[in-house]
């Protein structure tokens, strides 16, 4: 089987590069954390741009306004999006396409850009919460779109908007909507390891070509090997996500029984492959890379924040592992031959 990307979905990542590298930067993420009111710093390309694009709602029916694309297709365009720390996330957007599927009018919405959705999960703050209009969550086990109160803290990466939100009011979407949540939330993880791909893949770019310019004792660092070491380290990394990444994005579209192990195994090997592409390139830049003026603590601050987005890494692993023992034992128990039945007497004998 084939995971490699098609040539339409390589057209689509550089259409997608094109866009967004014009449309946003590090230095946006710079002059956002600069603002003085979390409440008002502002991300980039921003939610207008990006629908105006139509990449962010690639997978809503094309008949409602969207791309009517795959996951996959919106994957490709997510790891384009955190080359460049783009903000609000496409998270947001993928999961509340999935929240209101059959909701012809807010999905409508949603591809127009005249609503602006985040998803509130139980715990922990809400992504792109600061520039949302609409809020969706569960009450009991209905899907509810309503208002709610945002309180804004200093953030540590204002490029997700993040900020605690207090539900409130709402009219019923979906009643009986556990299954559809927990399947947007498995959307939601695979679209968040493909922008935490490309965070991670330009932050060793970033470092490898500093290593190959900065001298030490008359050479490039990169000819030491642990500097060498610790780039290929990262790179081995990284092309290890990206297989999960595709197989998840797949996965989504194609075979939905193995979403469940393919989103929970992305969203953890995002986790650990991120933090350690931005402490290798902090690492190589020396004395350099700790300091404010370099971009570096950048992608440092992106990762830690997106270690924990969705669920940090050690459940997502633990969900692994429990969904491939499960999987273990039901293969054991479906192989297993009966325990055969003891032989018969023969007729006419005699029991001594």
């Amino acid at each position: 089987m084939n995971f490699d990307l098609d040539d339409e979905q390589r057209d689509l990542a550089s259409a997608a590069g094109d866009f967004l590298r014009g449309a946003a930067s590090p230095a946006d993420a710079r002059a956002a954390l600069d603002a003085d009111d979390p409440a008002n710093a502002e991300t980039r390309p921003g939610r207008s741009a990006l629908v105006d694009s139509g990449f962010a709602t690639i997978t809503v029916p094309e008949d409602l306004g969207g791309g009517g694309g795959s996951l996959l297709d919106l994957a490709v365009v997510a790891e384009q999006a955190g080359r460049v720390l783009a903000g609000p996330s496409f998270v947001g957007y993928a999961r509340a396409a999935v929240l209101l599927a059959g909701d012809g009018d807010r999905l409508r919405a949603l591809a127009e850009g005249s609503a602006a959705y985040a998803v509130v999960d139980d715990d922990g703050p809400t992504l792109d919460a600061i520039s949302a209009d609409r809020f969706l969550f569960l009450r009991g086990d209905d899907l509810v779109c309503g208002g709610g109160a945002v309180t804004t803290r200093a953030p540590m990466d204002p490029t997700r908007g993040l900020a605690q939100v207090a539900v409130d009011g709402g009219d019923v979407v979906a009643g009986d909507a556990r299954l559809r949540w927990d399947h947007a939330l498995r959307v939601g993880r695979v679209v968040l390891a493909a922008e935490g791909l490309g965070t991670a893949s330009r932050a060793l770019e970033i470092a490898v070509d500093y290593a190959k310019e900065r001298q030490a004792f008359g050479r490039a660092i990169g000819s030491y090997q642990a500097v060498k070491h610790s780039l290929v380290d990262v790179y081995v990394q990284i092309e290890n996500l990206r297989s999960l990444v595709w197989w998840a994005a797949w996965a989504a579209d194609q075979a939905p029984d193995e979403l469940p192990m393919a989103a929970a195994a992305a969203k953890g090997a995002v986790s650990t492959t991120l933090e350690a592409a931005a402490e290798t390139l902090i690492q190589v830049h020396g004395g350099i890379g700790f300091t404010w003026e370099h971009d570096a603590h950048l992608f440092w601050r992106r990762a830690k924040v997106d270690r924990f987005l969705l669920g940090d890494d050690v459940a997502a692993y633990d969900e692994v592992a429990r969904l491939a023992l499960a999987a273990a034992a039901a293969s054991s128990d479906a192989s297993e031959p009966s325990a055969p039945s003891a032989p018969s007497a023969p007729a006419g004998a005699v029991a001594r």
